[in-house]
């Protein structure tokens, strides 16, 4: 194998996950499967949340969340050792040469790999035997295709010029284009051997053009035995709707802070967890060899062992909602003591926001584990941070069998939390207004359903409460992204709702945070904007930009979809859109009339208009 680039492990979560295209410097490459996976260096993670979730939908046999594999540094790297890191295979496997426009696969020998021990970023195929030029790099076609199930394949390249007719043998392709847009309708594949030609932009044209699906998974290199019912569609390379990220994430919540040897083990629990006896205890544990566990004896480490194994449960029954714990830990009367992974304060409500919202609670320290479950093609369930059972009906799977393990990354950082008070809520629940666009959203969200074939329809509505909390969450993101420094795409949403007949009570809290894969977290700038003074003027600038949209009156006039093609209501990426790491609906639910009066809807502000 060999080394062709570097990735962050948080790419490998949200950008370029098992499954998806990775432009490379001179190639295009697709990242395997986890049977393809080195594991000897990847590092386990101990979240047992988390863990336990993802258990209840993808089965007991999954043992370990694991950090993608990290290569070494050049100087502690064994020249002798194979590569380290993610397996990648080139993809598309048809290549084009750029002065002679020769289109042909890999495998057809027309081009050569070329590999630079040196310098592993410039290994390239190349046209040896091109007329035109000295050995030109062969570049990857922008063409694939690709259906709603999660297949993906070459475009039948073959097939398509010859317009379903028996193609001629040999058949000598080239794909020329004859302008400098790069626009599909000046791009034409034509076969040497017959002259055949054909436009890609009528590959486009699905009235015209369909293709069956062949049900090939090249990331776990096998096809559906069972074959695909989907219509096979023609995509781009690099497209966004080529690979969507299936998600869950969790917060790690401290363990009982009254049982010091208790916490240690939660700490140190990968390496603990599989001890069978008190015998081993005592000699895994001992000073000598875990120096971190010298505070507590063997037998009371051993203990602690036990208890957290009995504490796990069964994994069983119905999945676990991870946020309720979360939600309980912040709004708790007394908080948690302080951790390594967890530090909370509470502080005032905002600064003239007292009768809307109780006390803020600050997270000056927090870790956060994201697990990648599956992925999707074509259509996004529009859910990035919470998978639900419904998506696992689409979702593609990251190997060949039922995943014992899954990749992770670990961020650390901080936030700022954000409780309303019941009262205000269910008094505003109860407008008349407010429930006419509570019927406006529900039946939006059931024609969404619809038209993805999701039954019931009416399904998984969250309510007009989250499409507030979630518009007030977008609202401070934007405004708190100018403040403390970080980027947009950089401050991160959770959000806490439940109705107030809910079985587990009732929820309605926001938690904005941002994180870093360092291990010291993030710098305070994000906290230190929670005081009351800070955050009620964050609050006030705000809602003051809600008020008049740069996309006026069309974004005010706009009332959420009946087509199906959205679930969002007067929003746009002019106010309250936010990138796709950040918003965990995918920019669904949203509304700025639900917090502020606008030019075409009064009457369903939560805040005041004056």
């Amino acid at each position: 194998m060999n080394e062709l680039g570097d990735l962050r492990p948080s790419q490998l979560i949200y950008t370029f996950g098992v499954g998806a295209l990775i432009d490379l410097p001179h190639m295009s490459g697709l990242i395997m499967g986890l049977d393809d996976w080195d594991t000897r260096y990847c590092t386990e993670i101990t979240e047992e949340r988390l863990l336990k979730a993802i258990r209840q939908k993808q089965g007991n046999q999954l043992k370990r969340l694991l950090l993608p594999p990290i290569a070494l540094d050049e100087n502690e790297r064994d020249p002798a050792a194979p590569a380290i890191g993610v397996p990648v295979v080139p993809f598309p496997r048809w290549l084009r040469c750029p002065v002679c426009d020769t289109l042909a696969t890999i495998e057809s020998g027309v081009f050569h790999l070329v590999q630079d021990r040196y310098r592993p970023d410039k290994t390239r195929y190349v046209h040896a035997s091109c007329t035109k030029g000295t050995n030109p790099a062969g570049l990857p076609v922008r063409f694939l295709a690709a259906c709603r199930e999660g297949h993906l394949t070459d475009f039948p390249w073959i097939e398509y010029v010859h317009k379903g007719k028996v193609p001629c043998k040999p058949s000598l392709l080239t794909l020329r284009e004859y302008g400098a847009a790069g626009d599909a309708s000046d791009i034409i594949v034509e076969c040497k051997s017959c002259s055949s030609q054909a436009r890609m932009a009528d590959a486009f044209d699905r009235d015209n053009f369909k293709m069956k699906c062949v049900a090939h998974h090249p990331h776990l290199r096998q096809s559906d035995a069972s074959g695909c019912k989907e219509e096979s569609r023609t995509i781009l390379l690099g497209a966004s709707n080529s690979w969507f990220p299936m998600v869950m994430s969790a917060i790690t919540l401290p363990t009982d802070s009254s049982n010091k040897v208790a916490e240690l083990v939660d700490q140190h629990w990968s390496e603990l967890k599989d001890i069978p006896s008190l015998d081993v205890a005592k000699f895994v544990t001992a000073p000598s060899r875990m120096p971190s566990l010298a505070e507590g004896s063997a037998e009371e480490i051993w203990a602690a062992i036990e208890s957290k194994r009995a504490g796990g449960g069964n994994d069983d029954g119905e999945e676990p909602d991870l946020k309720i714990a979360e939600w309980h830990a912040l709004t708790a009367a007394t908080l948690a003591k302080s951790s390594r992974d967890f530090t909370v304060r509470r502080v005032k409500a905002p600064e003239s926001y007292e009768s809307l919202f109780d006390d803020a609670v600050l997270l000056e320290r927090l870790r956060e584990v994201r697990a990648l479950l599956g992925f999707t093609r074509i259509e996004s369930k529009g859910d990035f941070a919470a998978a639900t059972k419904e998506d696992d009906e689409r979702a593609t799977s990251l190997g060949r069998n039922p995943p014992v393990w899954l990749p992770v990354s670990e961020v650390r950082g901080e936030g700022i939390f954000l409780r309303f008070k019941e009262v205000a809520l269910q008094a505003w629940e109860a407008r008349a207004e407010v429930k006419n666009l509570d019927q406006e959203f529900l039946g939006a969200h059931a024609n969404w359903r619809r038209l993805r074939n999701q039954n019931p329809p009416t399904a998984a509505y969250p309510g007009i409460r989250y499409a507030l909390i979630h518009s007030l969450a977008h609202a401070l993101m934007r405004q708190i992204s100018l403040e403390c420094g970080y980027t947009a795409a950089s401050v991160r949403e959770r959000i806490y709702c439940r109705g107030a007949n809910e079985e587990d009570g009732p929820m309605a809290g926001l938690l904005i945070y941002t994180a870093a894969s360092d291990s010291e977290g993030t710098l305070g700038g994000l906290v230190q904007l929670g005081n009351p003074q800070s955050l009620g003027r964050l609050l006030d600038q705000a809602l003051e930009e809600m008020r008049i949209c740069g996309s006026d009156p069309l974004c005010a006039e706009h009332s959420p979809s009946g087509d199906g093609r959205g679930v969002h209501g007067a929003c746009c990426h002019a106010c309250l859109f936010a990138p796709e790491t950040s918003c965990e609906k995918g920019n669904r639910f949203l509304d700025r009339t639900t917090l502020i009066p606008t030019f075409a809807g009064k009457g369903a502000e939560f805040f005041s208009g004056d």
